[in-house]
């Protein structure tokens, strides 16, 4: 998995987009380069760093990857995991594997980042008036 070039990045922040205005969950992308400890551990980590378990309904989610080691995860806040199937996680990840897998870092994350958008549609579906709690930024760690 390669650096993201600009248009990239675009895609994904698109993508970050499309999911939020159908629900009122929280989708943020964390990228770093490598990753040191066990990659679920390092995801939970960079949640709780960007106060993605403060939202409102506690529906934030997070996908990180590690772009040099190959290793990435997806997690839901208590909000989530209360209501989703217990095998979204990994539906989502191996759709987004896939794209990896052809050398498509940013296809796999934007896959990945409208999959959740759909599932958090249906238990989280968007409200007038609701508030972008999170920015819609790719968070990259040095």
């Amino acid at each position: 998995m390669a650096a993201l070039s600009d248009a990239a990045q675009e895609k994904i922040k698109q993508s970050i987009e499309w999911a939020e205005n159908s629900t009122s969950g929280e989708v943020r992308v964390c990228l770093e380069k490598t990753c040191k400890i066990d990659v679920l551990d390092r995801a939970v980590a960079c949640f709780n760093d960007l106060d993605m378990h403060k939202t409102k309904l506690n529906n934030g989610v997070l996908i990180y990857v590690a772009t040099e080691d190959h290793k990435f995860a997806i997690i839901g806040d208590n909000g989530i995991n209360a209501v989703v199937p217990a095998d979204f996680w990994e539906t989502t990840k191996d759709l987004m594997a896939s794209h990896f897998k052809n050398g498509d870092l940013a296809e796999g994350i934007s896959v990945g980042v409208i999959e959740a958008g759909k599932q958090l549609k249906k238990y989280f579906p968007y409200q007038t008036g609701d508030n972008n709690e999170l920015s819609d930024d790719i968070v990259f760690l040095p």
